[in-house]
């Protein structure tokens, strides 16, 4: 789904991930569960693209929603997979600790388990290899998306800027979609580790420069990173 010159989204409001075209090629944020393998293909194949013009894929954080297809893309066509380096661990092991869900209704709940599973989430692959980065990183890929520390969600969680898609992709350092209440709306991300470190981590982005904020979960939203981060903190007392 194409939401904007070099902007593509795979998936939907439950489960998303993203590709940057560019000139010099492809960076993917993300790689959503193993059935998104197919929306990638499909997407490539709008584009006029293979998976050999993908360059790298970084990862938001390290949790199985956000693998995907990322194994399958190091290990089958040698794409390197870019987390940062306290999220390693995670993406290669999926050891995390154990968190509180927090609210949940039924129906939304079992609709996103059943999605999960409808696009192989109980097949996801640990990465066998990453390539660590840091905060204030600027990656030598298409787009030259630059790494802004997010911890709270996870140690590692990251938000990634890409400049020439005027995005920031947000991973679960926030959701516009909560998949376990299906409350929709900017608010803070189920299954995090750190809730108050995650809503202090939101001041990163607030003043970047950017028309887009696209989180892992929920519906890309077209404002200024600073109103986002206003309206999760909003909702976080609400």
């Amino acid at each position: 789904m194409k939401l904007g010159p070099h902007l593509h989204r795979l998936g939907n409001d439950l489960v998303a991930c993203y590709l940057v075209d560019t000139d010099e090629g492809i960076t993917l944020v993300d790689a959503g569960l193993p059935g998104h393998w197919h929306d990638l293909q499909r997407e490539l194949q709008a584009l006029g693209r293979s998976v050999d013009d993908i360059r790298g894929l970084v990862l938001t954080h390290g949790d199985s929603d956000h693998l995907g297809f990322a194994e399958r893309l190091r290990s089958a066509h040698g794409v390197p997979v870019f987390v940062h380096a306290a999220d390693a661990a995670r993406a290669r092991t999926g050891e995390k600790p154990k968190v509180s869900t927090g609210p949940m209704r039924l129906g939304p709940t079992v609709g996103f388990f059943a999605y999960s599973l409808r696009k192989n989430g109980l097949r996801t692959r640990h990465v066998g290899e990453v390539t660590e980065i840091a905060d204030g990183d600027v990656l030598d890929l298409p787009g030259s998306p630059v790494i802004v520390g997010m911890p709270g969600h996870s140690p590692g969680s990251v938000a990634v800027h890409v400049p020439v898609a005027d995005a920031v992709f947000v991973g679960d350092a926030l959701t516009t979609r909560h998949v376990l209440t299906g409350r929709r709306g900017p608010q803070p991300a189920p299954f995090t580790d750190d809730p108050a470190e995650a809503l202090a981590s939101l001041d990163r982005i607030a003043e970047l420069p950017a028309s887009w904020v696209l989180p892992g979960h929920g519906t890309p939203w077209r404002t200024s990173p600073a109103e986002v981060a206003a309206a999760v903190r909003s909702a976080s007392t609400g």
